[in-house]
């Protein structure tokens, strides 16, 4: 598949997404309701994006995004 080129509010709220998940799943959390609040409002932005509307094949590019931000996310720790 070519690359996507995702618009830059999309990729930043799925990184948020993935740090608001990371943060959930570490132990001995305290506000995990705020938490799981604000996982949802990203989830909610993710799913109902505009741009979801314009891919040509939605499966495939929500599974291209996770993995461009994890690749991102690898390459600043890197």
């Amino acid at each position: 598949m070519d690359a996507i080129d995702f618009p830059d509010d999309l990729v930043r709220t799925q990184y948020a997404w993935n740090a608001t998940y990371e943060a959930l799943a570490s132990p001995h959390r305290r506000e995990t309701t705020a938490l799981r609040r604000r996982l949802l409002r990203l989830s909610v932005r993710l799913w109902w994006h505009p741009y979801w509307e314009t891919a040509p094949s939605v499966p495939a590019a929500r599974a291209e995004l996770r993995e461009l931000v994890r690749a991102g996310k690898a390459a600043r720790a890197a």
